[in-house]
């Protein structure tokens, strides 16, 4: 009997221990009064995608792909998915990129503002240099005749007007003056003489020629052939002893005191290219040494091969430094306009190809896209047609890093829980 009573006193401990609550084994063993005033366990956790809880208050619902797309109801996407909700606190604007302080300095983000400048564009092109074709001429006489002594005979020659080239003889000239002779001896009035006299003319013998067989009375049988103005022999078909026929050309000579630069513009260049324009032009031959020319033509066609244009640009040449078909290099500068307009550095454009954007601060760490029409680009700057107001700072550095931390948020936005939110925090 005196050993079945410790044998309960243990069987009644155990009980009561497997009954106690976990407060009372986990230090409130040994105290009298049981935690009746112990508040209730807490609710299990809701789950990830319930609507979180407390004060914050969502304001909308945005694309989760970035792109400029609001809804003030849960919805989704073409490709199924949610949109990413936006709490109060968070970003008030539609698309409004956040980033914390330090990470706008470890990104490097830098800004500038908005400002109105003219800016000018460079165009740049090849080309070579060519005769003047208003300076060029071609020496082919009108009558047939032998060339009996040639006094230029060398191509590249420089000529002089009225310098003589070659004596010729033709029997069409000596019996048109003899004819001549003949018609003033007969006495039978001025005009038969005069029209012998003008038959010499039509055949472009010079006057002076004409006027020694008035005094003379006697008809030469060479003429000598004269330059009919100054330049430089580019071809030389006069032989000595040869014959030739009416117009047939024996010398070409040109006027090289001015010269065309034809040049080659790309086709994208073609727009900022005016007459008028002043040209600057380089050539391989003569290294730090610059012509300066004028635009003067813009040639109405295009070469489907190269995409280019020609241009001609006249140059003055007084020296002859510049020698027909020398390669040059032209630089021409484009006014875009008299009136400054909106500008931003070009850095600052974030082309898609389909769209183009620029960040806007909006605040501390805070950056809006911004839809824009650009203009023309020139100098490290862009013309903005539309989407900005002068003043507003524009990202210009970072901007491709920020607009991937938007990109990258967006797309993990599309899965919802509060893991990610978590790591982007």
């Amino acid at each position: 009997m005196t050993r079945a009573i410790p044998l309960l006193t243990v069987l009644l401990a155990g009980a009561v221990a497997a009954g106690t609550p976990a407060w009372a084994q986990s230090g409130h063993a040994g105290h009298g009064a049981p935690p009746a005033a112990q508040p209730a366990p807490a609710p299990a956790a809701a789950p990830a995608s319930a609507k979180p809880a407390g004060p914050r208050k969502i304001l909308y619902y945005r694309n989760p792909m970035g792109l400029p797309d609001t809804s003030p109801v849960p919805k989704k996407d073409p490709m199924g998915m949610d949109y990413v909700p936006v709490y109060e606190g968070e970003d008030t604007l539609s698309g409004t990129v956040t980033i914390s302080p330090d990470k706008v300095q470890k990104l490097g983000v830098r800004t500038d503002a908005v400002s109105r400048r003219a800016i000018t564009r460079p165009v740049r092109a090849v080309g070579t240099v060519q005769v003047d074709e208003r300076r060029l001429f071609v020496v082919a006489p009108k009558f047939e005749a032998w060339i009996e002594t040639l006094l230029v005979d060398t191509t590249g020659a420089t000529v002089r007007k009225g310098q003589p080239l070659m004596e010729v003889y033709s029997p069409e000239l000596v019996l048109a003056q003899q004819e001549y002779l003949v018609a003033r001896r007969a006495g039978g009035g001025d005009g038969l003489a005069e029209a012998s006299l003008q038959r010499l003319r039509n055949l472009d013998v010079p006057e002076e020629e004409i006027d020694r067989l008035r005094k003379t009375g006697k008809a030469s049988r060479t003429l000598t052939y004269r330059a009919a103005a100054n330049g430089v022999v580019l071809e030389k078909g006069a032989v000595k002893g040869m014959r030739f026929m009416p117009g047939e050309a024996l010398y070409r000579v040109a006027d090289l005191s001015t010269v065309w630069l034809i040049a080659d513009v790309f086709e994208q260049d073609l727009g900022f290219v005016k007459p008028g324009q002043e040209a600057s032009v380089t050539v391989n031959s003569l290294p730090g040494k610059a012509f300066t020319g004028t635009v003067s033509f813009v040639y109405p066609t295009l070469t489907a091969e190269s995409r280019t244009g020609k241009v001609r640009i006249e140059l003055p040449n007084a020296d002859g430094l510049l020698k027909p078909n020398l390669y040059a290099t032209v630089r021409l500068t484009a006014d875009l306009g008299a009136v400054a307009e909106l500008a931003v550095p070009e850095s600052a454009l974030l082309d898609t190809g389909r769209r183009q954007a620029v960040l806007v601060e909006v605040g501390e760490g805070r950056y809006e896209p911004r839809e824009v029409k650009a203009g023309a680009r020139a100098d490290g700057w862009v013309q903005v047609q539309a989407g900005v107001q002068e003043g507003e700072r524009v990202v210009v550095r970072a901007n491709f890093l920020i607009d991937s931390e938007s990109n990258l948020r967006a797309a993990l936005g599309a899965f919802g829980g509060d893991q990610h939110q978590h790591q982007h925090q």
